[in-house]
């Protein structure tokens, strides 16, 4: 699937040059024969790469390729991807992969993040290896719930920590991470969670749960949820949690980001129902979209029906290659109703990407079509985040 990208101007190398060669090849071959013979040159000057923490190269590639060739881009970047999270060890004679097990929660408090207790990190070892993983398995998990802002920056970092992560998994056993090397968690009402991990598997094995036999991934996602979920629940008192798939890292973090949106709009129905002790019913919302060159994110303003006054706001961003002739406002507008929403409003002109000058918080739409602060009701001034991720 396309990634989105911002168009810049990057150096290109004798290695970036190669990059867009072999993607190119990859992306008009025809056959299983050619497709091989792409593949094997392409994935070991890529591992070289990563070994060369090379990130800039990569980008100069898929930069170039992303105005030039959609296939060939999409060849490159799954490509890179697939050598950032997963290796085969040949003498060994086994596969490993990282992964990562997302959940969505939303809470008044603060939603957890940061070092797990022994317990949890057991519990979740024993839940992941009986429902997610074949028999058989290894697992090694970082003793870590991350937040969006923690998760590794760029290829060459996800790639090194999968190797870490690997000297773990190998004996079957968990990694020790330094937190205070991480960023900040930012705060936000609704969010996403993430447990990382590796598995190791023999080569040519069955990885995952739904690929034996008698597996099935459905069963597996629902076991996952009921023993996993229980398992982390001391962790998220006061909180609404769901969990997701474990999946390879990258298509689990797009999965995450894009069930978070849905998540989010049902998570402020529920949250303004509860501060105002009103149903949902009795709440409109606005529904825009934001530009800045191009489209960039639908931003949703909440205010209670028969007042003006935007309460509580919901970013909706794009991904992968959403544009503003996907109907991402009528995906929006039916989230929304299935929640129970009194009202709702969806505005077709551009909206300015705007931010608030003193604080720093979005901008959203009020049913006039002007962007406007969300302020809650004095009488319901607890602090608490000011919108929902």
């Amino acid at each position: 699937m396309k990634r989105s990208r911002i168009p810049r101007r990057a150096k290109q190398t004798p290695d970036a040059e190669a990059l867009i060669r072999l993607a190119t090849g990859y992306s008009l071959s025809a056959t299983r024969i050619e497709d091989a013979f792409w593949d094997a040159r392409l994935v070991a000057l890529v591992n070289r790469l990563l070994d060369e923490n090379a990130e800039d190269v990569f980008n100069a590639a898929l930069d170039q390729l992303y105005q030039q060739s959609s296939r060939a881009y999409d060849e490159l970047a799954d490509t890179i991807e697939s050598c950032t999270e997963s290796r085969r060890n040949a003498d060994a004679g086994n596969e490993l992969l990282l992964f990562v097990a997302p959940l969505l929660a939303w809470s008044r408090y603060v939603i957890p993040s940061g070092a797990l207790n022994a317990a949890v990190i057991a519990n979740a070892r024993v839940q992941l290896q009986a429902h997610v993983f074949a028999r058989g398995v290894k697992i090694g998990l970082a003793n870590y719930l991350f937040s969006p802002d923690q998760l590794p920056q760029g290829f060459c970092e996800t790639a090194a920590l999968r190797e870490k992560l690997a000297k773990a998994a190998l004996h079957d056993k968990d990694m020790t991470l330094d937190g205070a090397q991480l960023p900040e968690t930012n705060a936000f009402l609704s969010d996403t969670r993430f447990l990382i991990g590796v598995a190791v598997a023999p080569k040519g094995a069955a990885l995952f749960r739904w690929q034996e036999d008698d597996g099935n991934r459905d069963e597996a996602l629902t076991q996952w949820r009921t023993q996993g979920g229980e398992g982390l629940r001391p962790l998220f008192t006061g909180c609404a949690y769901e969990l997701l798939l474990p999946q390879p890292y990258h298509a689990g973090c797009r999965e995450a980001d894009r069930q978070a949106r849905p998540y989010s709009l049902r998570a402020s129905a529920a949250f303004l129902a509860t501060t105002l002790n009103q149903p949902p019913a009795q709440l409109r919302a606005v529904v825009a979209p934001f530009f800045d060159q191009r489209l960039e994110e639908y931003r949703i303003g909440f205010t209670e029906r028969g007042n003006d006054q935007v309460i509580h706001g919901v970013v909706w961003p794009l991904l992968d290659s959403e544009d503003e002739n996907a109907e991402i406002g009528s995906q929006i507008e039916a989230v929304l109703k299935e929640t129970g929403i009194g009202e709702v409003m969806v505005l077709d002109h551009r909206f300015p990407l705007e931010w608030c000058d003193d604080c720093g918080a979005p901008l959203f739409p009020n049913p006039d079509g002007e962007p406007a602060h969300a302020e809650m009701p004095e009488e319901q001034g607890e602090p608490m985040p000011r919108h929902l991720h």
